[in-house]
């Protein structure tokens, strides 16, 4: 259960006259929350998997979540995770919801109370959600050093995901999605804003560089997607080994992206239907893209991990966030470039990192590169102080930039 009410204005920032912005609170009935205990209790599991190793050991997830992990995961949730803690939390930080193209958009909206704040917009992926920005959105919006920049941060919800809601006809890929965002920021009263993302947020984040530069100061991206077709030749060995990884995981780990791409609908069922099936679909991502050797809750917190799974679950929304690969899988425009200054951090153990020749052919003034020691797929769960000051880093390097231009 959720409510919308129509605030006098949006956190301290009065809005657009005549622009449908409602204040929106989440109560989920505590029916909703016993009927999921109840769906865990009564899980059918299969057997074990045949290559069953002893911890510590990463070979243990060569046939996907192993059975011991799924049912130590899964009993947690039913007995001691807290659904209302994170509820509050979403609560505290602000969150609104808006109709752009005739589509219900949901965002949390953290205003800075530092007057030389920037508007920030920061994009989800996919298997994430706004879970992934609950711990950071504080300490980027009021930092504690003073000398850090501020921002206004807002965090939307994909269309499809969390508390958007679900489109109901094809066409919400990621270039409309990107307009929708630029809408989006105009309503709150940021003619012009930074950008960052990583995952589908960072292919967006992308989009609204190239698209919209009028109105974006700069991105900072984790997801750096180059062109196609370039060499590897003067690559070093490192950038060569980045583009086997790639390579590898498109061609080995990937199925879950065809899955989605090709027949959503199929597996929408299992995801909206069972607790179970929902939480081994996420977690396995969490498990094989994380800075991690054995189990993902080396890095990230089995609450925060169990926020994002049961905000999917709550939702229903395990269909209807799939079916962005659907709409938008292969789909970056190759003839795309970037001309906003841009800060790009590739973190060792994500799943598609690009060497930096091969960034720069599509984003023409990269201001910063960083490729830390540390961190995978989710590095704002991982190491969320890393990514704080890196992101701080980059932004104010892409903010300096369009100071001089």
């Amino acid at each position: 259960m959720a409510v919308d009410r129509q605030p006098e204005g949006v956190r301290g920032h009065m809005a657009a006259p005549n622009v449908d912005i409602r204040e929106f609170e989440i109560h989920e009935t505590d029916a909703e929350l016993n009927d999921l205990r109840m769906r865990l209790a009564a899980a059918r599991l299969p057997e074990t998997e045949t290559v069953y190793r002893d911890r510590p050991d990463p070979r243990r997830w060569d046939q996907g979540v192993p059975l011991a992990d799924l049912v130590e995961v899964a009993h947690y949730w039913r007995t001691r995770y807290d659904w209302r803690k994170f509820e509050a939390r979403l609560n505290e930080i602000g969150q609104f919801r808006t109709t752009i193209d005739n589509l219900g958009i949901h965002f949390l909206h953290r205003r800075s109370t530092r007057t030389d704040a920037t508007p920030l917009i920061m994009t989800h992926g996919w298997p994430g959600s706004v879970a992934e920005f609950v711990d950071v959105i504080d300490e980027l919006a009021d930092p504690e050093d003073p000398a850090a920049p501020a921002f206004h941060v807002v965090a939307p919800s994909l269309p499809g995901f969390g508390y958007s809601d679900k489109p109901s006809t094809t066409g919400w890929g990621t270039e409309k999605i990107a307009a929708a965002w630029v809408q989006l920021m105009d309503r709150l009263g940021y003619d012009r804003f930074l950008a960052h993302g990583g995952d589908w947020g960072g292919n967006i984040t992308t989009v609204l560089g190239g698209r919209f530069p009028d109105h974006v100061l700069g991105i900072h991206s984790t997801f750096a997607e180059a062109p196609p077709g370039l060499s590897t030749d003067g690559l070093t060995e490192t950038q060569r080994r980045w583009t086997e990884e790639t390579r590898d995981f498109w061609g080995r780990r990937a199925a879950y992206a065809k899955q989605q791409a090709t027949r959503p609908q199929t597996i929408g069922y299992s995801l909206v239907d069972s607790p179970v099936g929902l939480l081994a679909w996420i977690l396995d991502k969490f498990a094989d893209w994380s800075d991690t050797e054995d189990s993902p809750f080396e890095a990230i917190s089995r609450d925060r991990i169990l926020d994002d799974v049961t905000l999917y679950w709550l939702t229903r929304t395990g269909a209807s966030a799939a079916r962005i690969y659907y709409e938008s899988h292969n789909s970056l425009d190759p003839e795309l470039r970037v001309d906003v200054p841009s800060a790009i951090t590739m973190y060792p153990r994500d799943i598609e990192k690009s060497p930096r020749p091969w960034a720069q052919e599509r984003y023409r003034q990269m201001v910063r590169w960083n490729s830390p020691d540390r961190g995978g797929h989710f590095p704002s769960l991982e190491v969320p102080e890393f990514f704080v000051k890196d992101l701080q880093e980059g932004l104010s390097a892409v903010l300096s930039a369009c100071a001089v231009r």
